[in-house]
C-alpha cells in the first residue's frame, strides 16, 4: 500500500491556507480560485484548524450568518485530525470514514505541514494501484 509521502511526491506538496481572522467569505473565495474543498487554517507556521464547504454549509449558511462578518476560527474544524508522511493510504482512508471528513492535512514532526490529501487523492492511490494488481494477475495467468 502507497504511503503519504509517495502520495505527495507524485501530487505536491502544494497548500492553501487563511489566518483564523480572515473572514469566512475570504476562505471561500481561495476555496473557489484554488478549486479545492479545504483550507488549512495556520497562525504563523501554526496549524491551528481547518475549514472546508461542509463547514461553511453548516456553519454560515443554515445558521444565517454573515460570510463577511464571520471570523474563520468561529467555524473552523479544530483541532485538525493530522497523518504524517509514514502514514498509509488505508490509515488515511480509514480516519476518513470513522470522521467522515474528506481533507486530512500531512505534518512532519507533529509541527510542520507538508501537505494535504483529499478523498480523491486516496481513491485515485486505491485505482491505480488495483489496476497495477490486475495487470500483473492477467500477465501471470497468460503465461
Amino acid at each position: 500500500m502507497h504511503t503519504v509521502a509517495q502520495l505527495l511526491k507524485v501530487k505536491g506538496s502544494q497548500i492553501f491556507c487563511v489566518a483564523p481572522k480572515d473572514s469566512v467569505l475570504h476562505a471561500i473565495e481561495i476555496m473557489a480560485t484554488r478549486h479545492v474543498g479545504a483550507l488549512l487554517v495556520m497562525e504563523q507556521e501554526a496549524l491551528v484548524g481547518i475549514i472546508s464547504e461542509r463547514d461553511y454549509a453548516r456553519k454560515v449558511i443554515l445558521k444565517k450568518r454573515s460570510s463577511h462578518d464571520t471570523p474563520v476560527a468561529d467555524i473552523m474544524t479544530a483541532p485538525a485530525v493530522t497523518v504524517t508522511p509514514e502514514d498509509t493510504v488505508r490509515h488515511c482512508m480509514q480516519l476518513m470514514t470513522e470522521g467522515r471528513f474528506r481533507h486530512l492535512p500531512v505534518v512532519r514532526s507533529g509541527l510542520v505541514v507538508v501537505g494535504m490529501l483529499s478523498i480523491g487523492d486516496l481513491v485515485k492511490a486505491v485505482i491505480q494501484e488495483q489496476s497495477q494488481h490486475i495487470e500483473q494477475l492477467e500477465r501471470y495467468i497468460a503465461g
